[in-house]
């Protein structure tokens, strides 16, 4: 299983059997305290842990619980303490992105995963035997059928089964009442909770990056995060990927020369784009040809930023907080709050899957402080008229809140799907038009759409024969 993952943590590997009933293996990524933090991480009454990702609260953590229980500076270990001195129902205060197993010798165990499925997790039962692991190709051929996706915000023990610890949106209690006041205050609260998310986002004991599209939100993403390294004495290193002369590419250079960041670049082409579409289906994990489309680009960024970093900030969530999306309007004006919510639960597994796996195959971590506890507490509490279109625009309230840290020509320039503003669509979805018959289609089987998805399924299926679409799965209403 181990060596299926190697990907995801390039900078070592370790197993360690608990008492006489658990296996625990973990690949590392090193990021935050690099000579101390190894897993699998024996904690505190006999636990042992692996977690995959990062708890940004970890210092407050430490603080709460007593320094005295901890042996490492590894953020990993806050989530491990916690839960050996406060037990699963505890894991609602881990802030962060992450998924974790632990086990003790007397036969306790424990998987969990975050509110919102930022880290992939996915489980199966099979004669008796539990099985876990962060992507479908780690579990055995004779597993595979029994997969299913372990569902975000949850905790699973032999005691207590499946758990739920927390909601993918925090309740809202204690909300100001917005309505009641002037909108300033609001765009002064929301910039504030970004800045301060992005920051606990720059957590790292390596140099962290910035994908910068050139949109509104990843541009906002980078401005914070160039103001903070600028701060240090440090200049931040951002990533834009596109085909020449698209317009994702030309509005990141607008962006990153405004930033004064040190801004690179990824060209790719129909030949290059098609040239790893079985590289990115196998690593995705899904044949929905909308999610296969973004993550092509993603796949040349993601290749592109590993050389020079380990990890990088996205704008991955604002449009699901913030009403980004056109469709949100024109058939959800009435119960918007309600699509909103709908959408933010699902994320785990469209635009957060594309996330993890396309930079985790280059075993590069990127992180989304949209996707903060407290921003998406704030966003949610916000009333739907702050998030109504203004003379057609979407994000007004957003683009207002950071009036003065880019350009207007960036602050409010209009949404482009990042497959659409990369150029990734008018690649790839001729060429399948062209190469899979309408016979074709019509005489498959397969759960799919278009000819693109189909070209996509075939793929899939080879890289995963036998695993069930239904429970691993989540599509977008459109391909």
């Amino acid at each position: 299983m181990l060596a299926a993952l190697a990907h995801r943590g390039p900078d070592g590997s370790d197993h360690r059997r608990v008492g006489r009933h658990a296996w625990l293996g973990h690949t590392r990524l090193s990021i935050v305290d690099l000579d101390g933090g190894s897993q699998p991480m024996a904690g505190p009454d006999g636990w042992t842990l692996v977690c995959n990702g990062e708890v940004y609260n970890h210092a407050e953590l430490r603080e709460d619980l007593g320094e005295q229980h901890f042996r490492t500076g590894s953020d990993s270990e806050a989530a491990l303490v916690l839960l050996a001195r406060c037990g699963p129902a505890a894991l609602h205060r881990v802030q962060g992105m992450w998924a974790l197993c632990a086990a003790a010798p007397d036969g306790r165990f424990v998987a969990a995963r975050d509110r919102l499925g930022i880290k992939p997790l996915y489980w199966a039962e099979v004669g008796g035997t539990r099985w876990f692991a962060s992507e479908l190709r780690a579990f055995p051929a004779a597993v595979q059928d029994a997969v299913e996706t372990f569902p975000p915000g949850c905790s699973w023990t032999p005691e207590t089964g499946l758990v739920r610890f927390a909601d993918p949106v925090p309740d809202p209690d204690g909300a100001p009442d917005w309505a009641a006041l002037p909108t300033e205050v609001a765009e002064k609260a929301t910039r504030e909770v970004l800045v301060d998310s992005v920051r606990r986002h720059l957590m790292a004991d390596v140099e962290v990056g910035v994908f910068l599209s050139g949109g509104l939100d990843s541009s906002i993403v980078a401005a914070i995060a160039a103001a903070e390294c600028a701060e240090a004495g440090q200049r931040l290193k951002t990533f834009a990927v596109g085909t020449a002369g698209s317009p994702d590419l030309r509005a990141a250079r607008a962006a990153a020369e405004h930033l004064g960041t040190e801004h690179h670049e990824a060209v790719f082409d129909a030949e290059r784009a098609v040239a790893v579409l079985d590289d990115v289906v196998r690593s995705v994990e899904s044949f929905d040809a909308s999610l296969v489309r973004s993550a092509v680009p993603n796949w040349f960024l993601a290749e592109l930023a590993s050389r020079h970093v380990k990890a990088v900030l996205t704008g991955e969530g604002a449009d699901e907080l913030f009403a980004g999306y056109g469709y949100y309007h024109r058939a959800h004006a009435d119960d918007l709050p309600a699509e909103l919510v709908r959408t933010i639960g699902a994320l785990h597994g469209l635009n957060l899957q594309r996330c993890d796996r396309v930079t985790m195959a280059h075993g590069l971590e990127a992180r989304v402080p949209f996707l903060d506890t407290d921003v998406i507490a704030h966003a949610m509490s916000l009333p739907a008229e702050l998030k109504a279109l203004e003379d057609g625009v979407e994000k007004a309230h957003l683009r207002r809140a950071f009036s003065g840290w880019l350009p207007d020509e960036l602050l409010w320039r209009r949404k482009a799907q990042f497959g659409t503003g990369s150029g990734a669509q008018d690649l790839l979805t001729p060429y399948w038009e062209s190469r899979v018959t309408d016979a074709e289609l019509a005489a498959s089987a397969a759960p799919v759409r278009t000819k693109e998805e189909l070209a996509y399924y075939r793929t899939f299926r080879r890289a995963l024969p036998d695993v069930r679409v239904d429970a691993v799965l989540t599509r977008f209403a459109t391909a």
